[in-house]
């Protein structure tokens, strides 16, 4: 087995055990930092396949924004108790569901066409995407950024405590 598919299989089992820790953790806190196991093995993913520019945002967007903005919110709510009586009321339907798409997803994968061939070079893939980012979508660009600004004021208004004079 070559190099490369061992690293894969590796990276495959860590993304899918903090997946499982995210889905059946019971601690929130927990399953934030499951979840960022999680994210940092499909960016590691991302990256072995030779999709560094999806790996680096993948990086960026969800470990550094989203799961920041999770923890944020985590820990801004930790003073909330909310008590469940009946944890195992969804299970069955769920099970149900995920039999259902399981089944689904393997009956394609076995009926789809796989070609094998060889890979080519190595090329950057980041040139062209910088380039339609500062050409052709500059304007979508930008209001995303600002977007992205105005929520970031947000969370920091919400988050502060008020001072009663």
């Amino acid at each position: 087995m070559p190099v490369t598919t061992a690293v894969f299989y590796l990276l495959a089992a860590v993304t899918l055990g903090s997946a499982c820790g995210v889905a059946f953790g019971t601690n929130i806190l927990y399953s934030a930092f499951a979840l960022m196991g999680t994210f940092l093995g499909v960016a590691a993913i991302f990256v072995l396949l030779g999709a560094d520019f999806l790996g680096v945002i993948q990086l960026f967007v969800y470990v550094g924004g989203i799961l920041v903005l999770t923890l944020f919110a985590v820990m801004l709510t930790h003073r909330i108790d909310v008590q469940v009586s009946n944890r195992a009321v969804g299970r069955l339907p769920g099970l149900v569901v995920v039999g259902v798409v399981a089944t689904w997803m393997i009956r394609v994968a076995r009926a789809a066409r796989w070609t094998e061939g060889q890979p080519g070079p190595p090329a950057a893939t980041t040139a062209g995407i910088g380039d339609a980012f500062l050409g052709t979508y500059v304007l979508p660009f930008e209001v995303a950024s600002v977007v992205l600004l105005a929520a970031l004021i947000g969370a920091i208004v919400v988050s502060r405590k008020e001072v009663k004079g």
